[in-house]
């Protein structure tokens, strides 16, 4: 199966649809985005279309392929034309994107251990989740 990102206004992802593979197979066997786009504007009546891969988070391809567009895309998520990247919504005000990966980090490395923790944006710093 191959998804697709509906893209609304100021490119925020309204819907993801699946669509056979089979259906994006030009006359040679070759897979194109337009023929999936095409065939999606068809079916809703809405052009703007953007092939997004299941498999990619963080700029990498789960099974070793070749990413695509950087992270699956999601409701809420946007498409960045320029970076050509789905970016989701940013989570704290402080929070960085990193360009390569497109995703947001703390501006503080969470601690590597076993503890749990949360982003505490009024102090800048990861609070230790004290356990129930």
């Amino acid at each position: 199966m191959a998804s697709f990102a509906k893209i609304g206004l100021n490119g925020k992802v309204i819907a993801v649809h699946s669509v056979v593979n089979e259906v994006l197979h030009d006359s040679n066997g070759i897979e194109r985005e337009d023929i999936g786009i095409d065939f999606l504007t068809k079916l809703h009546g809405w052009s703007v279309w953007v092939q997004t891969s299941y498999n990619t988070q963080g700029g990498v391809h789960s099974s070793g392929g070749t990413p695509l567009r950087k992270n699956f895309a999601g409701i809420g998520m946007t498409y960045d034309e320029t970076r050509d990247a789905f970016i989701p919504k940013k989570p704290f005000n402080s929070w960085i994107l990193n360009e390569q990966t497109c995703l947001w980090n703390a501006p503080v490395a969470k601690p590597n251990d076993e503890k749990s923790y949360n982003w505490n944006e009024s102090t800048l710093s990861w609070d230790i989740v004290e356990k129930i």
